[in-house]
């Protein structure tokens, strides 16, 4: 019976590092989203992927039988299937590299942290240096620090601001409901806001504003309020965004994109055309766009 079951122990132990491996990387993922929320500044970019960099490429070699653990039956071969997942771990291990410099790596664009926390980047879009210089914001937006949206689109944070702005430009409010921790909201500017027929829409024909329904950041008391929604006091920026979501567009997820006329107020919002979530059509995402600039120009939704 020994014989029948060393086997499978053996193979049940690797299956048990390799899940400790993942759960490491995980740690690292979670941390990193607290990290993000909380603006502790504690994983950069460039340190994430490092570290996910090194987990990978001692699993690849793990797998490989390069060492072994306490636990491990002797083996005298490496197997078809370990062979096979050790190829596939170190091929992530090397898609991941050029992260380190700058590489936008859309495809771990859910779970690393965002390419505006990189520290230093020797590979660039040449998209991005063109939409930095050509849109600027009306006043300084208040948790500029803090806070920021995708390839250097210049905008706000809080809608109040964004409003404002918008009337003075004259222009309709895309606003972005969005989180630290969402990963589809990062999929979408990836692979959607990065296309240049986005870009440009959104840097020439609206005033953008980024609202972070996670952010953890406290307000000043006298900010504070009570919903009349939960009964709860809402404290922090990321408590009164998602509240603001819930109560005027009965809507709790992220993404979620809205199109308003600038004579909105915070108490009614007036919505230009139909809101989107989670869009991965390129063109469909540009409908939408267009839908709402085209609605704001025709005769206006309320006195502006």
């Amino acid at each position: 019976m020994a014989e029948v079951y060393a086997p499978l122990g053996g193979w049940l132990n690797t299956l048990k590092v390799a899940l400790g491996f993942v759960e490491l990387g995980m740690a690292f993922k979670f941390l990193s989203s607290a990290d993000l929320s909380y603006h502790w500044g504690l994983l950069p970019r460039p340190v994430f992927l490092a570290i996910w960099i090194v987990l990978a490429g001692l699993l690849g070699l793990y797998l490989l039988g390069k060492f072994r653990l306490s636990h491990d039956s002797e083996s005298s071969h490496v197997s078809v299937p370990r062979l096979l997942m050790a190829a596939v771990v170190l091929s992530f291990m090397l898609y991941m590299v050029p992260g380190l410099f700058g590489a936008p790596l859309n495809g771990l664009s859910a779970l690393a942290p965002p390419a505006s926390r990189q520290d230093f980047a020797w590979i660039s879009s040449s998209a991005t240096p063109a939409v930095a210089a050509q849109q600027t914001t009306c006043t300084t937006p208040r948790f500029e620090g803090d806070l920021e949206l995708p390839h250097n689109l210049s905008g706000y944070f809080t809608l109040q601001e964004a409003l404002e702005c918008a009337r003075q430009r004259k222009k309709p409010l895309f606003v972005d409901f969005t989180g630290h921790n969402c990963g589809n909201c990062r999929v979408m500017e990836a692979t959607v806001w990065s296309d240049p027929r986005v870009l440009k829409r959104l840097r020439e024909d609206f005033v953008v504003v980024a609202l972070y329904a996670d952010d953890k950041t406290e307000l000043p008391q006298s900010q504070w309020y009570t919903s009349t929604r939960d009964q709860r006091v809402k404290k922090t920026l990321g408590e009164q965004n998602l509240d603001f979501q819930i109560s005027r567009f009965n809507m709790n997820a992220q993404p979620y994109y809205v199109i308003l006329d600038p004579a909105s107020t915070m108490e009614q919002p007036l919505a230009l055309t139909t809101a989107v979530a989670y869009e991965s059509d390129i063109n469909k995402f540009i409908q939408f766009l267009d839908a709402g600039l085209t609605r704001y120009q025709q005769p206006p939704v309320a006195q502006r």
